[in-house]
């Protein structure tokens, strides 16, 4: 059932089409079929879907626009090839730029594994999603990736990333480098994602997305109020602090955290990361995001004293949380290269150890230190990427493309076992 507004609504008890008929407010089966325009006249600024709980059976639609366009808009959304199309009125939030709202509802009681038709109004095109399933009986495939920006690398890795047919994207942080304050860059990073991530069925891909230093005023050690852009459209699953967690049935989690943007890294947060994983511990596929790395392929970093330089923080609380409740692998960004590190156990080499892998170059380049200089790096690269990540049964395949789509690096992993780690990994 739809959630109680917490502003108002729109649609709720209006006429939807000039003396046609009645809209229902709470997403009920309507009694005569809706009398969609024969052609679209309506286009949303950007359209971006995402999940706040249960990605089987709902989807949350959010779209921008101005207040004028948001009135007698409800979503329209029915089975794919179904007739029967029900509506879910639009709750009204702010956004940080005087001429948009955000218009956002969450659809629930979907069906998993699903495909589904939606409309914005009555006179915008068709769109469609799916749901995700609630067993991985066939290949799961999604893409990740950080520090994007609106720019052309950013708007080809995009394009690529679409060419994958991910079930979903996660963006580990500076999205849009609008610092909190630039709202022109970031409106045009939702558009670019609304316009380029749909896949070759015509579904819009889902983002899930945690939060960098460019997302905030100020970068670090500071408050929610100084990431409105970020917050406005991802505060759903982020509702009252910066990190959070999405279950996939029982076979895959994925735990978002906050490297000391708008929540400090030691305290709640750890405690709550401790709390997750203990309760996810025998998950098949268990992966953590993050931005700023703790084993960065870029910036500086003590190997004599590990308590010292980028990712200090994260690798006293957190790391020692990720091993010892066995997560699968860890995705970080913030350096602008390609990285996968060798599995680590308390920063050495270790075939029980945990590999971490990204580093954040979907929009913007740096050139990484040599494995050589850092022994606990095993690939590095110096090219826009986003990697794919493919579930087959029990074996985990994870690809890192480059923007021209050429294949910068291949690992693969098994569940590891406390006494018979398996861990391979080929290029």
């Amino acid at each position: 059932m739809n959630r109680i507004p917490r502003r108002h609504f729109l649609g709720a008890g209006s006429v939807i089409a000039a003396g046609a008929w009645l809209g229902r407010a709470w997403g009920q089966d309507t009694s005569a079929a809706p009398a969609f325009a024969a052609e679209a006249k309506f286009e949303p600024q950007s359209t971006l879907l995402t999940w706040q709980r249960d990605p089987t059976t709902t989807m949350t639609i959010q779209w921008i626009g101005t207040e004028e366009e948001g009135k007698d808009r409800p979503i329209w959304y029915a089975k794919l090839g179904s007739m029967e199309w029900k509506s879910a009125i639009c709750e009204v939030r702010e956004f940080p730029s005087p001429k948009y709202k955000v218009y956002r509802t969450e659809l629930t009681g979907l069906e998993p594994g699903g495909e589904y038709s939606f409309r914005i109004g009555l006179d915008s095109k068709e769109r469609r999603f799916r749901t995700m399933p609630t067993k991985p009986t066939n290949t799961l495939q999604f893409v990740s990736g950080g520090d994007a920006g609106a720019g052309n690398a950013a708007r080809e890795t995009n394009e690529l990333a679409a060419k994958q047919d991910p079930m979903f994207v996660v963006l580990g942080g500076d999205l849009a480098y609008e610092n909190g304050m630039i709202a022109g860059n970031f409106l045009q990073f939702l558009k670019n994602y609304s316009d380029q991530l749909i896949d070759s069925e015509g579904r819009s891909i889902p983002m899930l997305a945690c939060l960098g230093n460019h997302e905030v005023r100020g970068g670090y050690s500071t408050s929610r109020k100084s990431a409105p852009f970020f917050y406005a459209m991802f505060d759903g699953l982020f509702a009252d602090n910066g990190f959070g967690s999405i279950d996939f049935g029982d076979y895959m989690s994925i735990i978002l955290l906050d490297s000391n943007h708008t929540t400090p890294i030691k305290g709640e947060q750890t405690s709550w990361l401790e709390k997750q994983l203990r309760e996810r511990e025998e998950c098949p596929n268990v992966f953590v995001f993050y931005h700023v790395p703790s084993y960065p392929s870029v910036r500086p970093v003590n190997l004599d004293d590990m308590e010292k330089g980028t990712g200090s923080d994260s690798r006293k609380h957190w790391v020692p949380l990720f091993e010892r409740f066995n997560v699968d692998a860890v995705f970080e960004h913030h350096d602008h290269a390609y990285k996968r590190t060798h599995p680590l156990l308390d920063g050495l080499v270790d075939p029980n150890g945990v590999p971490y892998l990204g580093d954040g170059s979907w929009g913007k380049l740096r050139r990484p230190v040599s494995p050589e200089d850092r022994p606990y790096l095993k690939v590095v690269d110096e090219a826009y990427h986003m990697s794919l990540h493919r579930i087959e049964g029990a074996e985990r395949f994870h690809v890192a493309l480059s923007d021209h789509g050429k294949v910068v690096d291949v690992c693969s992993t098994k569940k590891r076992s406390r006494m018979y780690p398996q861990f391979s990994t080929s290029l």
